[in-house]
């Protein structure tokens, strides 16, 4: 069964139901049938299908009558025979489909009456309160650490809800000057300062941020070396994207820019400095804090597309069957969950692990890996036997080709009940290419839209775009470059089977390939956290303290203690023998000084005086050099690493080269232990 899901925009993205109950009538047929060919059916014939379908996309196959539909700007500025890949890979995934499974997942869409997707944004981004009424300290520790454009984003959909309910008389709806304390007619948040902040998120009183001078562990490089472009330019992780738009291209140059090249020279060099805080990476920061990231990356990217004049859509979908068992159509956070059963802590799919492995393996110089596709027969016999022995570990891996190893790969992320970069995004990942002109701000959207992503799916993506660039590097061999690997994944990841391809997603082929070939290029990029993101979690995690430290003090029970205390305090007599120690000797750790744990070492803790150099690999190396001799064989064969644990954070794994003097004083109330980095 399939779905159209339609925005107002140039693209229709239909829904991918991987496990159709029964046929819909036509849907065996060509989907090139809905477009009018002026060539005789002989000519048709005597090329092969996915070319067929490529030259009607060109000029070339109507001469004399105006084009069936006007094509978009980026699929113009790509030639015909450039998108043939794509479109053969189109067709052989329509022809997998007409002999997959019987068993149905279905998804269910609902259009959105108005008011609802202001409401669905609201609760996404952690801002339910607005909407119960309910003083939530999380909801008021997150207004807090609002930039300017964020809270003119999140004012503008909160009062196009309220609005709207005023319109519907549902109930007494809460003026937003109420909420926020403010008393001017057009109310606005209140935002904190947009000063340049360092990658730990806090501005110190009176220090810039410092650079280091470019080598090869100061910078975060984006780029392949082969065919790289001469271009570089340099990214901000310190100011949120929103704040750093100050000036919008025309719009006769916006359609101009759009148009782009297959060549990987025409992409730029992206090259992200380290601060003295070093970079953080996804699996860095703790699952509370990267929820609180996920609230901020939603806000920040609604508050980056409106001010590129942009409109983020979003789906609606609710799942209302999906496979509870098995490979292939089942859910990843099911998949995941049975799996952990088996290997405690694993982040991607047993299935999904085992098929990159053996492609990483022996597939990497199969010349044409993932283009050719393997024997549909044979693939078919793969499947359902894997489905039967995999978890039986009675599987005879041997036996797989290379390709159809690739084909089994791309089946695996074809038949998501929901797409790896979810139902919700699609369009958003669409536009990002279609009405944003720049690549650096292309980049910049895609940034948060990874960041948006559910832990199990960015996992998965992240495994997999690890794989693809493998398969890049590798092109002397396997004659896959960046642009023909681009196409090939495209329409199994933003383009479902069982749907005859319409007219709309012709237009949207070059522009779902020149997401992949982001996609793979800056992946390094994509999955360090923004460090103004980090900022706002610490200060988010400050106001969720400060907050329940005033609740404390108005607690009735605490206030009574407190009033016996002062009492105490104020009698002149004191009890004979009572001893006063002075100050330095109050406190356990003198200022500078950090006690260090690690449970995993003989010598489980050590002070350390800092000084302006001391970096974090210095005090993971002189734990290892005092306890070289007393460590077992299991803890040396482990990656340690030093954790910042507590104060403003929940937990967050250093980067090696973090100045830890700068770290200590951004959060003083932090305990610092050394264990191994989660993978």
């Amino acid at each position: 069964m399939t779905m159209e899901m339609k925005d107002s925009g140039s693209v229709v993205l239909t829904a991918y139901h991987p496990h159709s109950p029964a046929r819909i009538p036509g849907m065996e047929q060509s989907f090139v049938q809905d477009i009018p060919s002026s060539r005789s059916p002989g000519s048709r014939k005597s090329l092969p299908r996915c070319r067929r379908i490529n030259r009607m996309l060109s000029n070339e196959s109507m001469p004399t009558s105006p084009p069936a539909f006007t094509r978009s700007n980026s699929q113009a500025s790509v030639d015909s025979t450039s998108m043939e890949d794509f479109w053969c890979e189109v067709e052989s995934i329509k022809e997998s489909s007409e002999d997959g499974p019987e068993e149905a997942t279905l998804l269910e869409f609902k259009p959105a009456d108005e008011g609802e997707l202001e409401a669905e944004w609201l609760q996404d981004v952690g801002l339910s309160t607005l909407i119960s009424g309910a003083e939530e300290e999380d909801g008021q520790a997150l207004l807090s650490t609002l930039t300017r454009t964020q809270a003119a984003a999140v004012q503008k959909r909160y009062n196009t809800y309220t609005q709207t309910l005023r319109k519907k008389n549902k109930h007494t709806v809460r003026d937003v000057r109420d909420i926020f304390g403010t008393s001017d007619s057009s109310p606005t948040f209140e935002t904190v300062p947009v000063s340049p902040v360092p990658s730990n998120g806090i501005q110190l009183p009176g220090q810039k941020p410092v650079w280091k001078s470019v080598s090869s562990n100061s910078c975060l490089d984006c780029g392949l070396d082969k065919g790289s472009s001469s271009i570089t330019e340099e990214l901000s992780y310190e100011v949120s994207f929103s704040e750093s738009i100050t000036v919008l291209p025309k719009t006769r140059e916006w359609t101009k820019s759009q148009r782009f090249k297959k060549e990987d020279s025409a992409l730029p060099k992206f090259i992200v400095r380290k601060s003295r805080f070093g970079l953080t990476e996804v699996g860095d920061l703790s699952p509370e804090d990267m929820k609180k990231i996920r609230y901020l990356s939603l806000i920040e990217l609604t508050a980056f597309y409106d001010a590129l004049g942009v409109e983020l859509k979003r789906n609606r979908a609710e799942r209302v069957r999906r496979r509870e068992n098995g490979l292939f159509g089942v859910p990843l956070t099911v998949l995941l969950e049975n799996d952990q059963k088996k290997v405690p802590g694993i982040k991607v799919p047993l299935i999904f692990q085992k098929l990159l492995l053996k492609l990483e393996e022996t597939g990497l110089e199969t010349e044409g890996i993932l283009r050719v596709p393997g024997s549909a027969s044979r693939v078919k016999n793969l499947h359902q036997e894997l489905e039967a022995k995999f978890y039986e570990d009675t599987f005879d891996w041997n036996q797989v080709r290379n390709n159809d190893a690739a084909g089994l790969l791309k089946m695996f992320i074809r038949e998501l009940p929901s797409p790896l970069f979810t139902v919700e995004y699609l369009p958003a990942f669409i536009t990002l290419v279609e009405k944003i002109p720049k690549i650096k701000l292309q980049l910049q959207a895609l940034h948060l839209l990874i960041m948006l992503l559910p832990e199990a799916n960015r996992d998965t993506a992240k495994a997999f775009l690890q794989f693809l660039k493998k398969v890049v590097a590798n092109e002397g061999k396997n004659k896959m470059n960046l642009w023909n690997v681009s196409m090939i994944v495209a329409p199994n990841l933003f383009i479902y089977k069982g749907k005859r391809a319409n007219q709309q997603e012709m237009q949207a082929a070059a522009t779902t390939a020149h997401i992949v070939r982001l996609l793979i290029r800056y992946q390094d990029i994509l999955w360090t956290v923004p460090s103004f993101l980090i900022s706002q979690v610490r200060k988010m995690n400050e106001a969720a303290i400060n907050n329940s430290k005033r609740q404390l003090m108005f607690d009735k029970g605490v206030r009574k203690l407190l009033r016996r205390k002062t009492m105490e305090r104020e009698r002149p007599e004191r009890p004979e023998g009572a001893v006063t120690f002075p100050p330095y000797l109050q406190s356990d750790i003198p200022e500078g000084v950090i006690r260090v744990y690690a449970p995993l070492h003989s010598k489980v803790s050590m002070a350390i005086q800092l000084n302006s150099q001391t970096k974090a690999k210095d005090i993971l190396a002189r734990f290892h050099c005092e306890n070289s001799r007393g460590l077992s064989q299991n803890v040396r064969s482990q990656i340690q690493s030093l954790h910042e644990v507590g104060g403003n954070i929940g937990q967050h794994c250093l980067d090696p080269d973090a100045y830890m003097l700068d770290v200590y004083r951004a959060n003083p109330q932090a305990e610092w232990v050394i264990k191994p980095k989660a993978s």
